[in-house]
């Protein structure tokens, strides 16, 4: 039967291919007959030959064919793809002199035939053809050198071919030889000879790498890529990784190990891809757009207009034809390694045949053995190749969507930025922008799948027949309810993301106003808040879990149900049917080759359903309105104006109201102009408007030259100090050090502990307000452009400062003289001084002019000055005529005297410099990333926050459930047995009924565990960020100074992310693989035991392979990271930054520093792809070995064995190889994931501040009583290590006493304030608030108890009744009454929604000087015995600013106020002054005593005009 069926069929098929050519009776006869095919020289035989015909036609050919019909394209691609020239080298020598040889050695042959004459036509045309082929190879040896390839896979297979076709004529030569006792032909024997011997030279130098060519990138880059040079065949098996493998084995990687990100994949060549194609779509969609609105009529018209929906360009499209052709390659590969992974079970099926037959030769078993190994092999390279290709597109897309996002948003419209807010756009890129990189990995399994199920179904109709239907009809009733759960999960996923977008928002404003909720004490409220939020987010999840559970059931079951159902209905149908083991198991692993797809297919559809929840988020965002470029005209005419604008009409959105009516502004060239009015009158937003960050509704506006920006708030980049003065202009010290002394900058670089190279943290965090504002001017002074918009600068600076910086930078005098310079101010001391003066209504501009003409026309300017102007200076101007000469007088003895302290200053820091370099202190700590192997505590840490009871319930259900998988197939092999002893018929009820109650005992364990195993995954979740979060809101505020927002984002997002939802699928995976493999090696085991032998060696291969892949992949992992935190930081910093960055053109900058920065990011994840390619290939290596030898044994051992036992043994060890690579990849994954197990810990455990509460020493409920202050020797510095900033302070304050408080920038001002609130906590002595010592009692009790109006107003976004009582301690009533005393009363009664009036994130929606009004109304709510004021009203106009002073004079009449004070005339009336200098008292008295002693507070009030 044997023989028949089988051994039959492939000489028959070859024979009829030959009897087309007619080749046995013309090529190969002549006077001799050669016969093409003998079957019992070849099948039947125990020495097998092939017949000389045939070596010489079929096995000469095989390379010809091959060769001539790759060339042409290849030659094709080598034109295309010119990579240099490579030097003719030794080893190219050899290869052509080889090649050369070989066509000598052919045509000898052929020269020797036609000598001989008479012999048939085969003689003739094999070596003439193997010739002209061996000429083609030289010639594409050299071709390839001018072409600069460094290694050839074409001609590696050609030489692997040759080599092979040879070895049978070379083994065939030396029987006959052997068998006839002499050569015959001798001349043909030594030229096969001196061939085979070329053709294996020739093989082993294409082995070999040439050298790279010259002038390629290889040679100019420090750390090249090796994949680059790398040969074919290193290649090919991802040998080129091994070096780094080796080197992250041997110790930990580093960010410097990295090898250079390919250019094909960098930033620069990726991003423009994609923009390309997403400009095309966007001119397609305003074309559709377009003829549509011509097409309709116009009622329809209106319709259209609402749905503009419908004509967003399509992102998917812009995808697909960016990446389409590259994924393409990777999708051939796909469908070449489908259709091999159906040759396996063929030879496992002959494999059982041979088993059965006992007469066969036994080269047929070891044989069939060998073709299982190397159909596994080939697959196991095309495989990896296929997904080699997909990952990269995968990480191409995500650095161009990552590009694509950045670029956008630098120039979205403010209505578009408050649709998306910062958060979700950092969303966008971390999360959407990773699930394209997800789904392209898979993406072919959309099209793959379907195939393989079609091709599986068609293999098991020719076993099975017709009872495959009930299968079938199994696969199709459980595709609606997969459906049913991919559409729940669908739901559920975009409600998280909600959930997930809601939270990361929530804790970027909580992180940004972190001080101030420490200052109110705030913390508990919010917390309840994130939590409430994250109570969702585990709401949903859980739900997904069952969800989950159900599908892993329905997954694991389906292969077998199928199975079931299929051999049920096959041996009930027909009692001639038989199920031996060639049909169950051939059956099986066909079955096990649908689980994959089956198994996929919802997971691909899942993941699509969200890359396409991704793709309109996306779509969405680049489709957003774009600043308009042209709506300032920027054309450089040379003109006697600078600005002008001309019925200027300004909104921030389109829908929105218009802010700025009736706009006209001429501003000649040169001039200074100063813009006054009173808070929220439009001020700012008139410099928004010249600087094209509004909606222009009508009118003109141009400026003329470029422009610097100075923002009321100043915007700070984390870079160091000088950094963020040349804002990327060249150095040029004499022009600095100028610069740095018209902005008084100078003595601040004495503070500061690295010079101008001190790095400044995020958003400036160690730079006071007065510092970072003069930095801010001095990056606007150093740019050198033409015009100045200067959005009150002076506000935050000190009273004696802004004088300076007036006199020495701004003023008519200044280093600006000569440009133009548009000032919107508060100060009314400068104003005589400037050129124009700029009144501001409401919206529009009430009145223009100079200083005198506005008083002359006693319009509301002269009221104004009235009412707020210092009367002393009036009085000075009418008794001199000239405008303030004293001032004038004042202002050049400082500027002079700080003039020569700096000068004195510098001279003495260089000539230290010259002696000593400067160190540097960083005060932004780069991340870190661990190294080495993931502590077991970690691991420990999970287990305990799941559960431990819990953990070994999973384990022991993951076990129960393996051994009912092993059980069914057992089962099934006993009952395959019952063929051979033909007892069959009797046992199948009973057969059929143990194995379907097995196989339903498995599913419904699986189950069971994968829900366990959610359940304490969430748990987990649950505990681990719970943790985190109460952690933060304890840490002190010096964690959050020198820590980038984005890094502790980062933990809630992308850690947090990982424990949700990536760690428990990667949990359930290992756990499924690890019991697979186990029950793979038992079963084999059992069946061969001397297998056993093999399991050592192989084990140990595989133990190595994996230390090396682990200890390579997990660094990489998490300098993947680590690199990618930086991105987000610096996308928050452009997104806060963008007017400034536009303003100063340096949008390009800024762009390519995102772009370098995603490419460091990529050049950590390349390896990590490549990593896994080559574990992939080495790991399924040792599967195909486990395969070689259960088949090698199998066929030793086959007369003791049973063909149920060698089916079950095989078809286990052909699916060994798909578990054992997920194991090892899973245990990889497993520490990569816990890596965030191991941050969120990290960040769980920082050092804590006091307790908020202590409940033994808790102050009585009306403390404090008096208000009584007193310091005792304090003395306090920011973080350990740091000098003082406050030394050895002592006073005491009597309750109800007004304390100012001045001295210049970095004093140690500020920090009285936070010593007051244990912001910082004493380095020595001690504070007591009515005989409390404050450092005894809780955080919480201190800071409720006190009240403070901080120097920033930080609005959180939610209502303004929330940013005023989050607890919701106060009636409506006291809330109205608190925004009446604050002057806020008219405007939130003006707005429709009152108390509930909706603030946007940062409080965007309301002026500067709005969110401090806020601040007050907050502090007239709490009114507490101590009021402190910092820097409260620099943001206000004075009008504002007298009405805030004056409730604070009646509102806080008996309460200790403490203000830093700004403006000399707002403490003038207070009981003391408190004057430090460099962190000690210096003077301490009543303002008229300070005076009169003529100390540094007569010189400060002697500046602002307030003394003689």
């Amino acid at each position: 039967m044997f023989t028949k069926s089988f051994n039959l069929r492939k000489p028959v098929g070859v024979i009829k291919f030959c009897r087309l050519w007619r080749w046995d009776s013309s090529l190969c006869s002549l006077d001799k007959v050669l016969a093409l095919w003998v079957s019992n020289r070849t099948f039947n035989s125990s020495w097998p030959d092939l017949p000389e015909c045939f070596q010489l036609s079929v096995l000469s050919w095989v390379q010809c064919i091959y060769l001539w019909a790759v060339s042409p394209i290849y030659i094709f691609c080598l034109k295309k793809n010119k990579k240099g020239y490579i030097m003719m080298s030794l080893l190219n020598r050899f290869k052509t002199a080889f090649g050369f040889l070989l066509w000598i050695v052919c045509w000898i042959d052929l020269f020797y035939t036609l000598h001989e004459g008479n012999q048939p036509p085969i003689y003739y045309v094999t070596p003439l053809v193997l010739g002209m082929t061996m000429l083609l190879a030289t010639f594409l040896i050299q071709f390839e050198r001018l072409r600069g390839v460094q290694s050839s896979g074409v001609l590696f297979i050609f030489w692997l071919l040759c080599l092979l076709c040879a070895t049978v004529p070379f083994r065939s030569k030396i029987l006959q030889a052997s068998s006839q006792g002499e050569v015959t032909d001798k001349l043909r024997f030594t030229t096969f000879y001196f061939y085979f011997s070329m053709v294996v030279c020739e093989f082993i130098l294409c082995c070999f790498n040439e050298k790279p060519p010259l002038f390629s990138n290889v040679v100019t880059d420090p750390n090249p890529c090796p994949e680059a040079t790398a040969g074919f065949l290193s290649r090919i098996t991802f040998w080129w990784f091994t070096s780094m493998a080796v080197k992250g084995y041997k110790m930990p990687l580093e960010a410097k190990d990295l090898w250079s990100l390919n250019k094909r994949d960098s930033s620069k060549v990726m991003v423009p891809r994609l923009l390309n194609e997403w400009e095309k779509e966007e001119a397609k969609a305003k074309l559709r757009y377009v003829k549509l609105k011509k097409s309709v009529a116009k009622e329809v018209e209106v319709l259209l207009s609402s749905k503009k929906v419908a004509h967003q360009p399509s992102f998917l499209r812009a995808l697909v034809k960016a990446f389409g052709p590259y994924f393409l390659i990777g999708s051939g590969y796909k469908l070449l390694q489908d259709i091999i992974t159906f040759v396996n079970p063929q030879l496992l099926k002959m494999l059982i045949l041979f088993i059965k037959e006992k007469d066969v030769p036994n080269w047929w078993g070891y044989t069939l053995a060998c073709l299982m190994f190397f159909t596994a092999l080939l697959q196991t390279l095309i495989l990896h190749h296929q997904f080699q290709y997909c990952f990269v597109t995968g990480m191409n897309v995500r650095t161009a969507v990552i590009g694509a996002i950045y670029r956008k948003a630098l120039v979205i419209t403010n209505a578009a930025k408050r649709s998306s807010t910062v958060g979700e756009i950092v969303n966008l890129m971390s999360v959407d922008a990773q699930r394209f990189m997800d789904l392209t990995t898979f993406l072919n399994m959309l099209w793959s799948a379907p195939l393989q199920i079609m091709l599986a179904l068609y293999f098991l109709w020719q076993i099975l027949g017709p009872s495959v239907l009930a299968g079938v009809a199994v696969m199709i009733m459980l595709i609606p309810f997969n459906a049913f759960i991919a559409m729940k999960t669908r739901a559920y996923q975009v409600e998280q993301m909600q959930h997930k977008d809601a939270r990361i928002k929530l804790m970027n404003e909580i992180l940004n106003g972190i001080k101030v909720l420490k200052l109110y004490a705030w913390e508990s409220s919010f917390k309840e808040k994130v939590l409430a939020i994250r109570q969702k987010e585990l709401i949903v999840l859980r739900k997904t879990a069952y969800l989950g559970a159900l599908s892993t059931m329905a997954w694991t079951s389906a292969p077998f149900l199928v199975a079931l159902t299929t051999f049920a209905v096959y041996v009930t149908v027909d009692e001639k049917n038989i199920l031996d083991a060639e049909t169950a198991f051939v059956s099986i692993s066909l079955f096990n080759i649908l689980r994959f797809p089956l198994n996929m297919l919802p997971q691909v559809i899942s993941s699509l359903v969200q890359a396409s929840v991704s793709l309109k988020r996306v779509q969405n965002f680049l489709s957003h309105d774009e600043l308009d470029p042209d709506s300032v005209n920027r054309s450089n005419t040379v003109t006697e104006f600078a600005v002008t604008v001309v019925n200027g009409k300004f909104t921030w959105g389109k829908d929105d109201a218009p802010v700025l009516h009736n706009i006209n502004v001429m501003v000649p060239q040169g001039s200074l102009l100063a813009v006054v009015g009173h808070v929220g009158c439009g001020k700012s937003s008139l410099i928004s408007a010249l600087l094209g960050d509004m909606e222009k509704v009508e009118g003109e506006v141009s400026v003329r030259g470029s422009v610097a920006y100075v923002p009321q708030q100043a915007w700070i980049q984390n870079a160091t100090l000088r950094d963020n003065i040349l804002f990327g202009n060249p150095y040029n010290e004499q022009k600095y050090n100028s610069v740095l002394e018209a902005c008084a900058l100078t003595p601040d670089l004495q503070v500061l502990p690295g010079g101008d190279m001190t790095e400044i943290g995020e958003k400036g965090i160690n730079l006071s307000g007065g510092q970072r504002q003069r930095v801010s001017l001095a990056r606007a002074l150093y740019s050198d452009a033409d015009v100045y918009l200067l959005d009150d600068p002076l506000s935050a600076v000190d009273a004696h400062v802004s004088k300076h910086i007036f006199d020495n930078l701004i003023g008519p005098e200044g280093a600006l003289k000569g440009k133009t310079r548009i000032l919107v101010t508060h100060g009314i001391s400068f104003l005589p001084q400037v050129d124009n003066i700029m009144v501001m209504v409401d919206g529009r501009v009430s009145e223009m002019g100079s200083y005198q003409d506005l008083l002359k026309q006693n319009g509301a300017f002269a009221e104004f000055l009235r009412n707020y102007a210092l009367e002393d200076i009036m009085e000075e101007d009418e008794a001199s005529g000239t405008a303030f000469p004293p001032l004038t007088y004042h202002l050049m003895l400082v500027s002079r005297s700080v003039r020569r302290h700096g000068c004195s200053q510098r001279k003495h820091s260089e000539s230290q410099d010259k002696k000593k370099p400067r160190e540097m202190e960083k005060l932004i700590q780069a991340e870190t990333a661990e190294t080495g192997q993931v502590k077991g505590k970690v691991y420990l840490e999970y287990v305990k926050a799941v559960g431990p009871l819990l953990s070994v319930v999973i384990c022991f259900l993951y076990g129960c459930q393996s051994a009912a998988s092993i059980g069914t197939n057992i089962w099934l092999s006993e009952w395959t047995n019952d063929a051979v002893t033909n007892s069959t018929a009797e046992n199948v009820q009973m057969r059929v009924g143990v194995y379907a109650a097995l196989g339903f005992a498995q599913g419904i364990l699986i189950m069971i565990a994968s829900f366990t195993l959610a359940m304490g995954n969430i748990g987990a979740a649950k505990k681990l960020h719970f943790n985190l979060l109460t952690n933060k809101f304890h840490t002190p505020q010096s964690f959050f100074d020198t820590t980038p927002i984005g890094r502790i984002i980062n933990r809630f997002s992308k850690d947090i992310y990982v424990i949700d939802e990536a760690l428990p699928s990667t949990v359930l995976m290992f756990l499924g693989t690890f019991f697979v493999s186990l029950s793979t090696i038992l079963v084999i085991v059992s069946s061969t035991p001397i297998f056993a032998v093999v399991i050592v060696p192989l084990a140990v291969i595989y133990v190595f392979v994996q230390r090396f892949y682990v200890a390579t992949s997990r660094q990489l992992k998490r300098l993947e990271s680590v690199s990618r935190s930086p991105i987000y930081s610096h996308f928050s910093e452009t997104i806060t930054g963008c007017s400034v960055i536009r303003a100063y053109g340096r949008h390009s900058a800024f762009v390519l520093m995102s772009d370098i920065k995603v490419d460091e990011n990529q050049k950590s994840y390349y390896p990590g792809i490549v990593s896994n390619r080559w574990l992939g290939v080495r790991i399924e290596f040792i599967g195909n070995c486990i395969v070689l030898f259960a088949g090698l044994f199998a066929v030793t051992g086959k007369d003791s064995l049973s063909p149920g036992l060698v089916g079950l043994s095989v078809s286990y060890a052909l699916q060994v190889t798909m578990s054992l690579n997920w194991m090892v990849r899973m245990t990889s994954e497993l520490e990569n994931n816990i890596v965030a197990v191991e941050r969120v810990k990290e960040y769980s455990e920082t050092k804590t501040e006091a307790p908020w509460e202590v409940e033994d020493k808790k102050p009585p409920p009306e403390w404090p009583m008096q208000g009584n202050v007193e310091f005792n020797d304090y003395s306090v510095r920011y973080r350990e290590g740091l000098d003082l900033v406050l030394k050895d302070i002592t006073l005491r304050v009597k309750g109800g006493e007004k304390i100012g408080i001045v001295g210049r920038t970095g004093a140690g001002k500020s920090s009285m304030t936070l010593c007051l609130f244990r912001l910082l906590e004493a380095a020595g002595g001690e504070i007591t608030i009515d005989n409390v010592k404050i450092s005894e009692i809780g955080l919480h009790d201190l800071r409720s108890k006190l009240t403070i109006i901080p120097q920033e107003p930080v609005l959180f976004s939610g209502t303004l009744r929330m940013n005023l009582d989050p607890f919701e301690k106060y009636s409506d009533e006291e809330v109205w009454k608190a925004l009446e005393h604050s002057h806020l009363h008219k405007f939130v009664s003006n707005q429709a929604a009152k108390l509930d009036l909706e603030c946007s994130e940062g409080g965007e929606n309301l002026s500067v000087g709005q969110r401090q009004l806020v601040c007050l109304a907050r502090a007239l709510l709490r009114k507490t015995r101590i009021l402190i004021l910092d820097e409260a009203t620099a943001a206000i106009d004075l009008e504002t600013d007298d009405l805030i002073q004056s409730t604070i004079r009646t509102q806080f009449e008996d309460c200790t106020v403490f203000t830093i004070a700004h403006r000399l005339n707002t403490i003038m009336d207070y009981t003391r002054v408190l004057v430090l200098d460099k962190g000690r008292i210096a003077e301490f008295d009543t303002p008229t005593n300070l005076i009169s002693k003529r100390g540094i507070f007569y010189g400060m009030a002697k500046d602002a005009g307030l003394a003689q």
